[in-house]
């Protein structure tokens, strides 16, 4: 019994990866957005800003950790 459960499973496996593949093409870019001109997507919407929390929170969170182990040491 256990092969024909690997066998079903291989073959639900591959027709899902199939039908995910079997997608259509993204739709073309809105005028005046990367299209012709040297414009790029998003309305060069700053990533600089996020990044910098995201740096931040993670330092946050890394000394967070070692100031628990540390106190873990200590008791």
């Amino acid at each position: 019994m256990k092969p024909v459960k690997h066998i079903l499973f291989t073959i639900a496996f591959f027709i899902c990866t199939t039908t995910a593949f079997a997608q259509g093409a993204p739709p073309p870019t809105p005028d005046g957005h990367g299209g012709d001109t040297n414009q790029p997507a998003g309305n060069g919407a700053p990533i600089g800003s996020g990044m910098g929390i995201l740096l931040a929170l993670g330092a946050a969170y890394g000394a967070k950790k070692v100031w628990d182990f540390r106190k873990k040491l200590e008791e």
